[in-house]
């Protein structure tokens, strides 16, 4: 993905500072925020993120785990390439960071226009988001067993 991403950068119908710009982040900067809308896409430069995500307890109680975390090379807010939805995570800094971040609409319009590299970009986004739904798959199964033994579940089976 990062070479893709990097000879994006190089074409003239993607402007810098209109369809794509280079953010630097500190240490704890938030660099989205569950729930805002998604406008633009990230590929991680330099640096970690860490992905949280809001979960209620009841009432007004709740808490933010790390649900993963982004290093050189990952992306991040894909799904607004087709539409503008709420981000359904926050991202945090966890050391300094430089990111490339892309217009949504401006990308979108960009893989409609040349289709060959379209493709090619979202082949390896298919490829991620597959990985992602796997590791997510196991997630599930891992607490859901942990979950059975933890109610000792397992003397009924």
């Amino acid at each position: 993905m990062e070479n893709i991403l990097k000879d994006f950068v190089k074409s003239p119908q993607l402007s810098e500072g209109v369809a794509w710009s280079r953010r630097k982040y500190n240490s704890n900067d938030i660099v989205v925020k569950e729930g805002e809308l998604a406008k633009s896409f990230f590929f991680v430069e330099q640096g970690e993120l860490r992905v949280t995500r809001h979960v209620g307890l009841g009432g007004e109680k709740g808490i933010q785990p790390g649900v993963g975390e982004l290093k050189v090379g990952a992306i991040f807010g894909e799904s607004c390439l087709h539409s503008t939805l709420p981000r359904i995570a926050t991202v945090m800094a966890v050391t300094d960071v430089s990111l490339l971040e892309f217009d949504g609409e401006s990308l979108s319009v960009y893989l409609d226009d040349n289709p060959i590299k379209g493709y090619l970009f979202y082949k390896q986004l298919f490829d991620i988001v597959v990985a992602r739904l796997n590791n997510a798959n196991h997630t599930v199964e891992t607490l859901m067993a942990w979950g059975l033994k933890a109610h000792e579940i397992d003397r009924f089976l």
